[in-house]
């Protein structure tokens, strides 16, 4: 990420409106994109299903299935995005550049195969139509691909072809979704197929910046599995990080709220709409930690670690020490007050709009997303924190705060929608976000008072050597790998072979010919 963040210093440091627009506008794409690129599909399917005619229940269902798909694809990823994004970071600074396309063709594989069994499965007993059954499976199997692209899109300096890619396949779903409506032939079905061509353009487009970025390939494609047990903490973290962020919404699925829209798809429209425009709060903090938090802390945090490595003296490092810790805080309170405006906004001005410009929600659903504002605005504060802990390598610390953020928000929803009155739900999202907080900042603070110690005294002197369930399996699937490879060049030497010994009796029968 620091890479991305340097790069967008070039970007800030013209001068002007546009320039500004532009910078901020690249990094939103880049850090939020897909998720943004989510939600405004769903709410433009929605409008021009409204548009086509076509029925509330069917509406419902088509939303139902992309939420559920979308949902899905992110809990399913969310294991391995972190890990993964490790091994990038490593292979990069190796100069490895071409070990990185194989890795994503091993772990997009492994993560397909994990979704299409999981939600395979979900689909076969969910009750819908076949059709609608393929068509969730399809786009859930496209979505995973994206998620993972996005993790490999890190690494890229491409803005401006990363942007015309989320905007250009955006467009194209919805031309063809008025299409649709223009010759009468939107339905549900034909919406899906919509939304499922938009992703499928975004999906060929970021793969085409993948390859022309890494064009050269070698190297196992399960490599990136050794580093689940070099760094499997971070699997959890990502994990529980995307547990505590979309929990408390499947859970109200189960609740007083829930409405059976088909078969196994729920719904909880006072829940689900307030949700979706509360997640844009965050929005300006993620896009802030990448533009200022890191491009003003990384050289504090490179120019410290650099002393260690060239012999500086206890005074300089002391002086460096401090001066990353002071701008460290004083970023991430920038950042902090930065959320604490944008959520008093939303909060304000969204339940005006909410309540007051007749926009369908009801008294019920602007309680609750002033609870989910408050909510998402201590999750993006303590997301900056939790990711700082990473630049020093606290995974230990990161998983605590996780751990903590999922374990609250589980249990404090699934309590709100048994104990507590309707116009209270979203208060357990709230409570999850304030022991996300309280962890985290703990941790932060007292990792900092001890940094040198960990520095210094918790490395290990000597490299421990690779084992682990990971590596074995990894050798595993590399000797198949291996095998595979060599029987393809047996079979293609012996087929050459073949093909050299019947020119050479061709060229003797043509040599006896002649005589």
């Amino acid at each position: 990420m620091a890479g991305i963040g340097f790069s967008l210093k070039r970007l800030f440091s013209k001068k002007g409106v546009f320039a500004l627009c532009r910078a901020y506008g690249y990094a939103g794409v880049i850090c939020a994109g897909p998720m943004v690129l989510g939600v405004m599909l769903l709410t433009g399917m929605s409008l021009v299903s409204r548009l086509a005619g076509i029925g509330a229940h069917d509406r419902e269902l088509m939303n139902s299935m992309l939420t559920y798909s979308i949902l899905w694809s992110l809990v399913v990823t969310s294991w391995l995005n972190m890990v993964v994004t490790r091994y990038i970071a490593d292979m990069i600074y190796q100069e490895k550049s071409e070990t990185i396309m194989p890795a994503f063709y091993g772990s997009t594989a492994i993560m397909l195969v994990i979704a299409a069994v999981s939600y395979g499965i979900f689909l076969h007993f969910s009750g819908i139509d076949p059709i609608y059954r393929l068509e969730s499976f399809w786009f859930s199997l496209i979505l995973v691909v994206v998620w993972s692209e996005t993790i490999f899109l890190t690494a890229l300096k491409d803005f401006k072809g990363i942007v015309i890619a989320f905007a250009i396949s955006l467009m194209f779903g919805f031309i063809i979704a008025l299409f649709s409506v223009i010759f009468g032939k939107a339905t549900v079905s034909t919406m899906m197929i919509c939304v499922i061509i938009s992703y499928g353009v975004l999906m060929v487009w970021y793969y085409k910046l993948l390859t022309d970025y890494f064009p050269n390939s070698s190297g196992s494609k399960f490599s990136f599995l050794r580093w689940l047990d070099k760094y499997g903490t971070l699997a959890f973290i990502g994990g529980f990080s995307n547990l505590g962020l979309y929990a408390h919404i499947v859970i109200m699925y189960f609740g007083p709220l829930r409405e059976q829209v088909e078969g196994l798809f729920y719904g909880a429209p006072p829940y689900d709409a307030p949700a979706l425009i509360a997640f844009f709060s965050i929005l300006i903090t993620t896009v802030n930690y990448v533009t200022s938090v890191e491009v003003r802390f990384y050289p504090k945090y490179r120019d410290y670690y650099s002393l260690f490595n060239e012999n500086g003296s206890v005074r300089d490092i002391e002086q460096a020490n401090k001066s990353m810790i002071n701008v460290l805080r004083r970023e991430l309170t920038y950042a902090a007050h930065k959320q604490l405006v944008c959520t008093i906004l939303f909060v304000v001005f969204g339940s005006y709009v909410m309540g007051r410009i007749g926009m369908g929600f009801s008294e019920l659903s602007v309680a609750i997303f002033q609870f989910l504002c408050a909510g998402y605005g201590l999750y993006a504060i303590c997301n900056t924190i939790m990711l700082t802990l990473l630049y020093f390598e606290d995974y230990f610390g990161a998983l605590l705060g996780t751990a903590s953020f999922a374990l609250v928000s589980v249990g404090a929803s699934v309590y709100s929608i048994l104990y507590l009155p309707t116009n209270f739900f979203g208060f357990g999202f709230v409570l999850a976000g304030a022991a996300y907080y309280f962890v985290v900042w703990i941790r932060l603070e007292w990792y900092l008072r001890r940094l040198p110690y960990f520095l210094l005294c918790r490395q290990a002197v000597v490299p421990s050597s690779e084992s682990g369930f990971f590596a074995s399996l990894c050798d595993r699937l590399d000797d198949r790998q291996n095998r595979i490879s060599e029987k393809k060049r047996i079979k293609l030497e012996k087929k050459a072979d073949k093909i050299r010994g019947k020119q050479k009796d061709k060229n003797r029968k043509g040599t006896a010919a002649d005589v």
